[in-house]
Parts: structure tokens; C-alpha cells; sequence
């Protein structure tokens, strides 16, 4: 598929088939992610892959209490929960806070465990980059995926039933979110779109979004 096709393909999967996900697809996936740009080659990302029934409930069993065996889960939740593979990408801030303390870098001013140095947490930022290349990856493939976010009071949870624990020596990879990806279900089976999705709302044209100089001058370069 060509590059130009995966951009305008890539969609938000909100249901899926029980079909299995090719382990090498997975592969190529992660793969993939790893070719995302990041500060300083830091490489502050890691991806935990829960690829079983017995991994994937444990995911959603944390992540809201509507999963568990008295919750109802909404159109919305149980069309997720359908998806067959979670790949949950986790930002290691301390691979740039140490990787900017070595040699080369010092002279940046951003080594040490002080992140109020930096202008943004480029871990979070470059981990979402990588987020996004799995998106586009699953996308070639033929396949459906959703990225979304963790339910804000329930991120310790999830963070523990992903075994992602603080330790002496190191500070644990923390979850930007979680993407959902498997084979698409029928068209009759997934819901009409969701109030945020690209069928419900107007698409923004570049040109409203884009400032040629500076912002305000809008694409022509003139400001109103």
C-alpha cells in the first residue's frame, strides 16, 4: 500500500472480528515503532503486547470496573474489548534524563533527574510518536487499531496488572494509553461513529490549520 493510502486509511477501529492477529504482523508493527524519531536517540519507549484472552480481560478488568462480571458495558467498551491484542506503549523518562547526562549532551543543561528542565517531557512525546507508527503499520496490514487513553483513576491499576513497578534502581515505564488492534468488524456490527470520529465531525482542511511566517497570517501568509 502506498504511504499516501496507509495516511488516508488509518482509521479508529472501534469493534473487531474474534479472528487472530499474525503474530508477524505484531512483529512488524514494533518493528516499525522503533524507527520513530526521539531526543538525543534516547529511545525512551517500551510496548507491552498482551496477546492472549487471559492478558487482554486483565487489561480491561483494570482499566474500568464495567469489564468485570457485574459491569454492563456500553456499545463503546464492549466493541473495544472485542479487539483480540492490546499493545500498551510506555514512555521511560529516565532513559532521557540519563541519556542527556552523558558527554555529548551535557552541555545541554538537561542531565540529572530534574525534568523541570525541559521544555516538554520529550518521552511522552516521542513514545506517541512511536504509538503512531503501530497505527500505520496495523493500517498496511489490512488491519484495524485504536489508540486511546487510560481512565485517569485507574492508571495504578493498570500499571500493576502490566507489572510495571517502581524498583529501587529503576523508575518503571509509565502508560501513555493503549491501542486496540485486530481484524474490523462488518459495518453492521460496529457502531455509527463516535461523537469525536471523522463521521460525525467536520475534518479541518490544512490550509484553516496551517500559518505561513506566523500564526495568524493563515496559508497566504497575510494576516486577517
Amino acid at each position: 500500500m502506498e504511504f499516501s493510502e496507509v495516511v488516508r486509511r488509518r482509521r479508529m477501529t472501534r469493534a473487531y472480528t474474534s479472528d487472530p492477529v499474525d503474530p508477524g504482523v505484531l512483529e512488524r508493527a514494533l518493528d516499525d515503532a522503533t524507527r520513530a524519531p526521539s531526543a538525543g536517540f534516547s529511545q525512551g519507549w517500551a510496548f507491552v503486547v498482551l496477546d492472549t484472552p487471559e492478558a487482554v480481560h486483565g487489561f480491561w478488568a483494570a482499566q474500568t470496573d464495567d469489564a468485570g462480571p457485574q459491569g454492563v458495558p456500553d456499545r463503546w467498551l464492549a466493541g473495544m474489548m472485542s479487539a483480540p491484542v492490546v499493545v500498551v506503549p510506555c514512555s521511560r523518562r529516565d532513559a532521557y534524563l540519563d541519556r542527556y547526562a552523558e558527554a555529548d549532551k551535557r552541555r545541554a543543561g538537561l542531565g540529572g533527574h530534574d525534568e523541570g528542565r525541559w521544555a516538554m517531557p520529550y518521552w511522552h512525546l516521542d513514545t506517541a510518536m512511536a504509538a503512531l507508527l503501530v497505527l500505520q503499520s496495523v493500517t498496511d496490514a489490512g488491519l484495524g487499531a485504536c489508540f486511546f487513553g487510560l481512565v485517569p483513576g485507574r492508571v495504578e491499576a493498570v500499571k500493576e496488572v502490566l507489572g510495571l513497578r517502581d524498583t529501587a534502581q529503576d523508575e518503571a515505564p509509565h502508560p501513555i494509553g493503549a491501542i486496540t488492534i485486530g481484524h474490523p468488524a462488518p459495518p453492521a456490527i460496529r457502531a455509527t461513529g463516535a461523537q469525536g470520529s471523522a463521521s460525525r465531525r467536520r475534518r479541518t482542511p490544512w490550509q484553516e490549520v496551517a500559518h505561513r511566517g506566523r500564526w495568524g497570517a493563515g496559508w497566504s501568509g497575510q494576516e486577517a
